[in-house]
């Protein structure tokens, strides 16, 4: 047990995962990194993007998340997500619409506050379209 890392995800909602794992590459704010057992302890922000969960040397899951923070420690990872869903679970129509109504938002802002928080939401839309788009890709 010692070359694997216990892995856990957690949105406001609930535990989404908690389960040990060889790997995890999570959306750094300065860039994805990768965990393995004996990582050095950090914390850093987590930027929209997909957390990729490996068994071995593939990818057992694929998760979306829409930021948070994440902290390492040598024997565990844990991921605050502001929101996350599993990559299967998003319809890109539903993204796609969801991209054009929020970058509607984003004109029809009246004030830099109400135009702020629309194309924060607008950024995690286009990076959910995106992470779709890359998986389709592969």
């Amino acid at each position: 047990m010692a070359d694997k890392v216990e892995f856990e995800l957690v949105s406001p909602e609930k535990l989404l995962v908690s389960q040990p794992v060889d790997m995890v590459v999570v959306p750094g704010g300065e860039g994805n990194f990768g965990v393995l057992a004996g990582h050095a302890p950090m914390i850093t922000t987590v930027r929209p993007g997909v957390i990729d969960i490996f068994e071995g040397d593939r990818i057992v899951d694929r998760i979306f998340v829409a930021g948070g923070f994440a902290e390492v420690t040598e024997t565990r990872c844990t991921v605050l997500a502001e929101q996350a869903t599993n990559l299967s679970e998003l319809d890109r129509a539903a993204v796609e619409q969801e991209v054009k109504d929020t970058g509607e938002d984003v004109d029809d802002a009246k004030t830099d506050g109400d135009r702020a928080l629309a194309e924060g939401r607008l950024a995690i839309a286009r990076a959910k379209l995106e992470a779709i788009t890359g998986a389709t890709a592969h």
